[in-house]
């Protein structure tokens, strides 16, 4: 890790009392820096981080959703002058212990990006059949269409540098902000990097709200953000061409 360097923990929040502290009190153990942003929180989320001192936190008046409090923290790391930002999510299907291994796959690469499926971890959850053969989909549709080789398309816990931060155009407010990421990615032809990091559902029964839980209208949905981002990617010039050198393993990182 380039201890020279500046570097921020962010985690997005949506209704997670009773795993946030814990998550927390490890966060702070690898991190100097840590933001949460609660994400209009009404489950006492709100209180548990009132009552921490040792965090910075930005709230949502009202929930607008897990891209929306990503774009919230991107902005935050920009304006306050980070090097770079590595997310996770708070719910403990991401190991804190893991942010230094982020932050130094970052020396080499823009964009450091979890896999759940790059490696087998003792221990490893099975993973929810419909989440699977969803990611499965559209992680083959994303490499197919922009040229990468990705493995999971969808894990939460990324670092990012800051002035790769700067290249990206990412508005989507919800579940499908990570298809967006990877077409401007590509569009800015960043350099990936993909770590493996377990495989860790607590939860099984986590709603995506509303009509996105039926895995049908949620794949239409993906797929419909991925159009449109890259419509709007190739008509502001770019083409995606081959990214065989933009994206490697870590163990060639």
């Amino acid at each position: 890790m380039n201890h020279s360097e500046k570097w921020l923990a962010a985690l997005p929040v949506y209704n997670e009392s009773k795993f946030v502290d814990g998550v927390l009190n490890e966060v702070k153990q690898y991190a100097d820096h840590v933001l949460v942003v609660d994400d209009g929180s009404t489950d006492g989320t709100s209180a548990v981080l009132a009552a921490r001192d040792d965090i910075q936190v930005l709230t949502h008046p009202s929930n607008r959703g897990y891209g929306a409090a990503l774009i919230t923290a991107f902005d935050f790391a920009l304006n306050h002058g980070f090097d770079g930002i590595v997310t996770l999510d708070c719910d403990g299907q991401h190991q804190p212990k893991r942010i230094p291994e982020f932050i130094a796959a970052a020396r080499n690469a823009d964009l450091v990006s979890g896999s759940r499926y790059l490696e087998f971890f003792e221990n490893d959850n099975e993973p929810p059949q419909e989440r699977y053969a969803i990611n499965r989909q559209i992680t083959d549709e994303l490499n197919a269409r922009l040229g990468f080789e990705l493995t999971d398309a969808f894990c939460g816990f990324k670092a990012y540098r800051s002035e790769a931060l700067t290249q990206l155009r990412i508005s989507d407010p919800g579940y499908a902000m990570p298809l967006q990421l990877w077409v401007e990615a590509a569009a800015a032809n960043l350099r990936v990097v993909e770590i493996p990091v377990p495989l860790i559902y607590l939860d099984l029964d986590r709603s995506f709200g509303g009509v996105l839980d039926e895995a049908a209208t949620r794949l239409a949905y993906y797929r419909r953000v991925l159009d449109q981002a890259i419509m709007f990617a190739e008509q502001s010039g770019h083409l995606f061409p081959s990214r065989e050198n933009c994206l490697a393993n870590a163990s060639q990182g």
